[in-house]
């Protein structure tokens, strides 16, 4: 007897490779796929940009650079009426206030973050933020005239007394002027003031993103607090910290107005750090509006070299703080 046909269906297949794609599936894909473009669309934007800019500025700048060649950045002199245009001195200047900057921000930075993440209580952490951070929001120029008005004259009076008392000491004595309240260290001194709250801004999130049972366990292992900050903090918090030291040299190397203010504005490369000089963010705001052709393109090349410079501070850094974690990671194993 022959048995009548099943009408029993075999199981839908609702998951796995051979599921059909229903509507919501569909539409899930799209929006991952749309959302992946996206994001990548954004980050190539960011590159166009930075290309951009650097296009144009060389370009508005290669007049001085095919006139001047290598001396643009070997030579000293600076004589826009004798079409001279040599950047080592404010190349120099800038260098020497952006170190100044953070010799000073960075241990206060530090010491602040530190202090808010790990040792403050938690009534007086979100005072001492909110400080930090309307330090930041100061305009710079409102340092600068700060500076110019009341701080250096002020300043100046240290600086004679320091002098005084160190006459023999390269940098800080031995000065074949009187000390002046318009200097590179007045300039430092401001600009460490002005990247002291990004420092420590970025520092403190950096701190907080330490895995709370990482501190617990070195606590369980016996260590102090100090020893915990060494041993679980630190290491772990390094690339940040080095992130937020060169956003802040970043801003140190560019900044202008307080600068231009503070600075002295004198086209010298001098080992003393209580004489006057010069930057290239400064020379640029003093001189940028009274000059045309080649002047024009000078001052513009001073743009390019701060491009330059800050693209291969980071990439050192960036090698730095690579080679401390692979040393790291090695260790662990």
């Amino acid at each position: 007897m022959i048995a009548p046909p099943s009408t029993t269906r075999p199981p839908e297949v609702t998951s796995g490779p051979g599921a059909p794609k229903g509507p919501l599936q569909g539409g899930s894909r799209l929006a991952d796929q749309t959302f992946r473009w996206i994001c990548l669309a954004s980050g190539l934007l960011v590159l166009v940009v930075l290309g951009l800019i650097l296009f144009s500025t060389t370009k508005e700048a290669m007049p001085a650079f095919r006139q001047a060649g290598l001396g643009f950045i070997t030579s000293k002199t600076w004589n826009p009426a004798g079409n001279q245009f040599g950047a080592l001195s404010f190349i120099y200047g800038t260098l020497v206030v952006s170190a100044i900057a953070l010799v000073i921000a960075v241990p206060v930075s530090l010491g602040l973050a530190l202090f808010i993440a790990e040792l403050a209580p938690r009534r007086l952490r979100t005072p001492v933020t909110y400080l930090v951070d309307l330090l930041a929001a100061i305009p710079s120029v409102v340092y600068g005239l700060w500076g110019i008005v009341t701080f250096g004259p002020q300043i100046q009076k240290l600086y004679v007394d320091l002098h005084r008392w160190l006459g023999g000491v390269p940098v800080l004595g031995n000065l074949t002027a009187a000390p002046q309240g318009r200097s590179f260290m007045t300039a430092g001194i401001i600009l460490a003031m002005m990247i002291t709250p990004i420092v420590t801004s970025i520092s403190r999130e950096v701190f907080a993103t330490v895995p709370r049972d990482q501190k617990e366990a070195a606590y369980g292992l016996g260590a102090t607090r100090w020893e915990m900050i060494r041993g679980s903090v630190f290491p772990s918090s390094r690339t940040g910290l080095v992130g937020a030291v060169m956003l802040g040299l970043g801003r140190a190397m560019g900044e202008t107005i307080a600068v231009a203010l503070v600075i002295g504005s004198s086209h010298v490369i001098t080992a003393h750090l209580f004489g006057p000089g010069d930057a290239m963010a400064a020379v640029v705001a003093n001189e940028f509006g009274d000059a045309t052709g080649t002047y024009r393109a000078a001052l513009i090349g001073f743009g390019v070299l701060l491009f330059a410079m800050t693209v291969i501070v980071n990439l050192l850094a960036r090698r730095i703080t690579g080679r401390a974690e692979r040393r790291l990671a090695g260790g662990r194993r």
